[in-house]
């Protein structure tokens, strides 16, 4: 650890020397890339969809778009390739900035020539190396440089519960991840190593592999993660010290405490986003320690023209002027809405089997504001109550619902959660939804077995009841979303998207899209439209919360209760204190 404290010490000289600078570069890099480069990418996207008559993107029509949609399909590939190149470009800026000013010769002009310069030498061929490198580096990549385009791409979170269902794909997702991570540590040095060599990626690759050999990755490795402890427990002192400060000025008389929130607020806001810039420059001074001087009598003391800090105090002031509005907007008291409360599959912490009968009536006692349920077609074409496309988890019988037909599918009886019940058909459900005045948001399923006429079926005998009880519909698929509301303009219909691709972009009357790739730009988005967003499934109070803050129109949830109370806690009156401690659940980690 002496090793880590004496370049801890020789790097944060290096970061108190030219701090304000290394600030506003960060700032400006990420308001542009946030508020720009990223809508921008967003409406290209949605753009190049609409163009080709593509609603939407899901695995339902991929090898569609790819065998009749070959103009799409090379304009979203040349996006791709933009967008890794902006990736790169932030990349260098930042890489040609840090070593400018740790080696005390940096200008704006020279700092904006030289990284165009590195830019010029990248090569097309060199972006799909890029690609599969970014890929690997991911798993690490926050311990050293957190960027919004990386923060953006996520592994849905149905995709990591379902990868850790049984101790197989536990294991085989733990190996997975160990891999992945091994190769990239190997490779944390291609992006230096391109950027201020002028090599190809595969050159740089060869380079990072060979320099990190031998456990020569080690001591690397070893200041990034002490870096991130250190830069942890500063943070939890900071925040600390921040509530302990507004649980003093809650005793004073009114208007002190509102207007001291707000500025306490203000300051961690401009506090958190300090320390993310600290620990992204320092660890990039690690990185990039051989690109160093030898000595800290390297650096200068020169007294700064207001050329040099005249636009860095300028975009921190914008930044402070944001944040104050922020905090002042987050006090205000009017901006947070109640959202629908919707229980997953008729259940509520377990309290039966899902999409049961029993289950649904302990859950009416609950009162959501809606009970979401799913329906299959059967071998007889009806419909029974059933998520699952194998009735083996819940029944131990290995069929299918098309399979049966709903006499023999009625006949069984699912367990779970420690309970046991009939399965049910769709007219008893629905039967017992109407007598306890309990709204559904069903969920229709479909499969590539289904009659061609299911949809029009489904309407005939269930639309004018549905539309009655103002019950809700919702699909994955868009076809069946479609036909629906041809069939049914009256009846609202959603369009379920497990992944946040584009802005929104169909003729569903609202959607219903998973919670971890869900943000902000696509609520509002589809809020202009005058389209609701609901989130599933909102199980956990952090994600509660992210979800109520980003005005998600209904929370899909296994845990009905913690929703019911963080939504009563967080659209109820609370001291400032509470707020405060709210909003710190929601600052990025």
């Amino acid at each position: 650890m002496p090793a880590f404290w004496d370049a801890f010490k020789r790097h944060r000289q290096i970061f108190r020397a030219h701090w304000l600078t290394f600030v506003a570069i960060s700032y400006g890099l990420d308001l542009l890339i946030q508020f720009l480069v990223i809508r921008s990418f967003k409406f290209a996207t949605t753009w190049i969809l609409q163009a080709g008559e593509i609603p939407f993107v899901s695995y339902q029509n991929v090898v569609t778009i790819l065998t009749h949609h070959p103009l799409v399909v090379i304009a979203l590939f040349l996006e791709l390739l933009a967008l890794l190149w902006v990736i790169y470009a932030q990349f260098t800026l930042l890489l040609i900035a840090v070593r400018q000013l740790a080696r005390d010769r940096f200008d704006w002009r020279n700092w904006l020539g030289e990284s165009w310069a590195s830019l010029a030498h990248m090569r097309l061929g060199s972006l799909a190396l890029l690609l599969g490198y970014l890929s690997l580096i991911l798993p690490v990549s926050n311990l050293i440089f957190k960027t919004p385009l990386l923060t953006k791409v996520k592994v849905p979170a149905f995709i990591l519960d379902y990868l850790t269902r049984n101790g197989w794909l536990i294991s085989g997702t733990v190996l997975g991840y160990v891999v992945i991570l091994a190769f990239g540590v190997r490779l944390l040095y291609t992006l230096p190593t391109m950027v201020y060599h002028h090599v190809p990626t595969k050159a740089a690759f060869i380079s990072s592999w060979q320099r990190t050999a031998h456990g020569q990755w080690w001591p690397l490795v070893k200041q990034l993660l002490a870096l991130a402890v250190l830069t942890t427990l500063v943070s939890l002192l900071f925040y600390l010290t921040s509530l302990v400060a507004q649980a003093g000025f809650d005793l004073l008389p009114a208007p002190w405490p509102h207007h001291l929130a707000t500025a306490n607020l203000t300051l961690v806001q401009l506090g958190s986003e300090f320390l993310i810039v600290w620990q992204t420059i320092l660890s990039l001074l690690i990185l990039i320690a051989d690109e160093l001087p030898s000595s800290p009598l390297a650096f200068g003391h020169r007294r700064a023209t207001w050329r040099q800090w005249g636009l860095p105090v300028a975009l921190i002031a914008l930044f402070t002027l944001a944040a104050a509005a922020n905090a002042s907007t987050y006090f205000s008291g009017h901006s947070l809405t109640r959202p629908l409360t919707i229980a997953h599959r008729g259940v509520v912490n377990g309290n039966g089997v899902q999409n049961t009968i029993p289950a649904l009536k302990k859950t009416a006692h609950f009162h959501p504001d809606f009970v979401e349920m799913d329906v299959h077609e059967t071998k007889d074409h009806q419909f029974v109550v059933m998520h699952d496309e194998n009735l083996r988890a819940l029944t131990g019988v290995n069929q299918a619902p098309y399979q049966l037909t709903l006499h023999q599918l009625t006949a069984l009886t699912a367990k779970e959660n420690g309970h046991q019940a009939p399965v049910a058909s769709f007219d008893q459900y629905l039967k017992a939804a109407q007598q306890l005045h309990q709204p559904l948001l069903v969920e229709i399923k479909t499969t590539p077995h289904d009659s061609a006429a299911m949809i029009q079926r489904f309407n005939q005998r269930y639309g004018a009841t549905l539309l009655a009880q103002h019950d809700r519909v919702h699909s994955l698929d868009y076809t069946a979303v479609r036909q629906l509301q041809r069939a049914n303009p009256a009846l609202t219909v959603y369009y379920i998207q497990p992944y946040n691709f584009t802005f929104p972009n169909s003729a569903a009357d609202g959607y219903s899209m998973e919670y971890s790739t869900l943000n902000q730009d696509f609520i509002t988005q589809a809020h202009r439209q005058h389209k609701p967003v609901l989130a599933w499934d909102a199980n956990e109070p952090a994600v509660i919360k992210q979800l109520i803050f980003g005005h998600a129109d209904g929370l899909i949830t296994d845990n009905l209760t913690t929703v019911q109370a963080q939504i009563k806690a967080l659209t109820g009156h609370q001291s400032y204190l509470n707020q405060l401690a709210n909003f710190l659940d929601l600052l990025p980690n």
